[in-house]
């Protein structure tokens, strides 16, 4: 019988819409946010969670394209490796190293779509179970602990945290992974200029396509600062501009 009650517990919470936040509360969430990703001493940690994302967009894009997924490894230096395996080349092998830099943009882009339609509580348990099937996928202790910590964050706001707590956690971390994803591509383009990467998502692109890999460093800029913008106005409804 609990378990029952459990389960309607979760599933009304999921089905139910809840009203959007006050326009000073977004503004907040938002600033949050940009602190999350700004201020450096605090993005040496948070970026863990641009890094999971990242790693789960790559395995996604792998096993869409065709490939077999190996593992997901996560590092206490906020890399990632995703291991595949397949043809070295083709549209499997693009697919799948073009997924990652875009991937918390999208996530990102997504999420704010379900909180423009009311469904913050639904998108809560909608990354416990995105999370959940990331779990089974990594091969470090380093990266099992991260995902699990990122999961029972998420599952305590999800069960105990009263609606408002709820909302506003789901904001902040939309507009978390929004901002956040630029940066990213702005930290590969510098460790790119830096020859401290030779073995980036960009490099492969360009050596698949033979073109530049700073071409693929400008389209992840363009597509993670578009769905920025676009993000931002289903979360606000242009009410903060």
């Amino acid at each position: 019988m609990a378990f029952d009650s459990d389960v309607s517990r979760i599933w009304t919470s999921v089905t139910a819409t809840q009203a959007a936040p006050q326009p000073s509360v977004i503004a907040l969430c938002a600033a949050l946010a940009f602190v999350a990703v700004a201020w450096r001493p605090l993005w040496t940690r948070t970026r863990h969670l641009v890094t999971i994302t990242h790693e789960g967009a790559h395995g996604v894009a792998a096993l869409a394209s065709g490939r077999r997924l190996s593992g997901i490894r996560l590092h206490s230096d906020t890399s990632g490796l995703t291991l595949s395996r397949g043809r070295r080349t083709g549209v499997g092998m693009f697919v799948t190293a073009a997924a990652g830099y875009p991937g918390p943009a999208l996530v990102g882009l997504g999420a704010a779509y379900l909180l423009h339609v009311g469904h913050a509580v639904a998108l809560l348990w909608a990354v416990l179970g995105l999370l959940a099937l990331l779990l089974v996928q990594i091969r470090n202790w380093f990266g099992l602990w991260s995902v699990l910590v990122a999961g029972a964050v998420v599952f305590a706001v999800s069960w105990w945290a009263p609606p408002a707590t709820q909302s506003a956690f789901a904001y902040v971390g939309t507009w978390f992974l929004l901002l956040a994803a630029p940066r990213a591509v702005l930290e590969l383009q510098q460790a790119r200029r830096q020859r401290a990467t030779g073995g980036s998502d960009a490099d492969i692109l360009g050596r698949l396509t033979r073109t530049p890999g700073t071409l693929w460093v400008a389209v992840f800029l363009l597509v993670t600062v578009a769905a920025l913008a676009g993000g931002a106005v289903l979360i606000t409804g242009g009410r903060l501009g």
